[in-house]
């Protein structure tokens, strides 16, 4: 049973890091949110994560490394798991 919950866990952390991963390509791409749900969902999850992390580290040079900083944490969150 501690196997499965752990699993869903991965699946969902994995999934976190790519729904950041697509937002930053859209991001490069100037595509808009709020022109497609999925891109509103997209937008939606990962500010939820975006957003702290940005409270603590500013833009610099104008480029925002908070999705660094949260793929990273993530990563190291699947590494413990």
């Amino acid at each position: 049973m501690m196997r499965i919950i752990l699993g869903l866990v991965n699946y969902a952390l994995v999934a976190l890091i790519w729904i950041i991963v697509f937002r930053v390509i859209l991001e490069w791409l100037g595509v808009a949110f709020g022109t497609n749900p999925i891109q509103q969902l997209i937008y939606e999850i990962s500010e939820t994560l975006l957003a702290p992390v940005r409270t603590f580290l500013p833009t610099i040079y104008g480029f925002d490394f908070s999705p660094v900083v949260v793929i990273v944490l993530l990563e190291l969150l699947l590494r413990i798991i």
